[in-house]
């Protein structure tokens, strides 16, 4: 018996070839990432290059609006990292920033240190295919908008309803971005919904469905969610009409894996990631 157990630690030793004695494998890890949906596409395509650096990790993605998601960790979802489409939901879950900054809850779910700004977007303005509504702009929608709401609280009966905005709701980035284009353009978001000038979405994929089928006359999404859709963008807002559409990234403090959580935010920063930011209207900013 002790020769058997002497050839077998030899085996081991020289070859690897017994149960136990090779060289361990790396632990494998699952990753919950909480993403803006309008990063649904590029994060699921980043997901198969990181299997080549991290094969040991597997990425389990919850896109849904940032708003949402911000909700969900706050309530103890199970999140690693968080990547928001504004920096307003970090600012809610990040001790680091006052009532003033954003954090009216008081909450401390960002591991500090760890936050930094990965991304830019444009909000943009989208049309159908074959462009029904003839919006040729943001300046001729909401000049047009406009007219058709003066004339319903004029108590015109004619009014021919052949123009529809699909927009966010209010408690998601691309929605605040178009309340802001709206405020912008000194329109009531309130009046044009009460005159059936707006319908809304839940998140940026809704809206961009919308668009998508043609239920609404162009809608209000992100750059890249109508690149990844297909549609035609007629317009982009400036920095003047919404501000900047800054994507904020940060591994969250209840990590158990925090080392995993990094590296997965440095691969974002790096090369091969930035080429696919960059291939579906992305800027990266790290």
């Amino acid at each position: 018996m002790k020769r058997i157990i002497a050839v077998l630690l030899v085996l081991c030793l020289t070859f690897g070839a017994f149960g136990g004695c090779s060289k361990k494998e790396k632990e494998k890890i699952e990753l919950i990432v909480f993403a803006a949906a309008s990063m649904t596409e590029m994060l699921t395509g980043i997901a198969e290059l990181y299997k080549k650096t991290a094969p040991e990790v597997t990425l389990t993605f919850n896109f849904d609006s940032s708003g949402t998601l911000k909700t969900q960790i706050a309530e103890g979802a199970d999140c690693d990292v968080f990547i928001s489409a504004a920096p307003k939901q970090m600012n809610g879950l990040d001790s680091a920033k006052d009532a003033d900054g954003g954090n009216t809850e008081g909450l401390d779910f960002v591991l500090q240190g760890t936050r930094f700004d990965l991304l830019e977007n444009m909000v943009a303005l989208a049309v159908p295919e074959g462009n029904p509504g003839g919006v040729a702009s943001f300046d001729d929608l909401f000049s047009r908008l406009k007219a058709k709401s003066e004339e319903l609280s004029a108590g015109n009966s004619d009014v021919v309803f052949d123009l529809m905005l699909a927009m966010g709701n209010s408690d998601v980035p691309v929605g605040q971005y178009t309340q802001k284009i709206i405020k912008y353009y000194g329109l009531d978001e309130e009046a044009l919904a009460r005159s059936g000038l707006i319908t809304y979405g839940s998140n940026v994929k809704e809206v961009t469905s919308q668009v998508k089928e043609a239920v609404v006359s162009c809608g209000v999404i992100y750059a890249t969610d109508a690149f990844s859709a297909g549609l035609t963008v007629v317009d982009t807002a400036t920095k003047e009409m919404c501000g900047q559409v800054i994507y904020p990234a940060a591994v969250m403090k209840n990590t158990k894996h925090e080392q995993a959580a990094k590296d997965f935010l440095e691969f974002l920063k790096g090369g091969e990631a930035s080429e696919v930011f960059k291939a579906v209207g992305f800027s990266p900013l790290s």
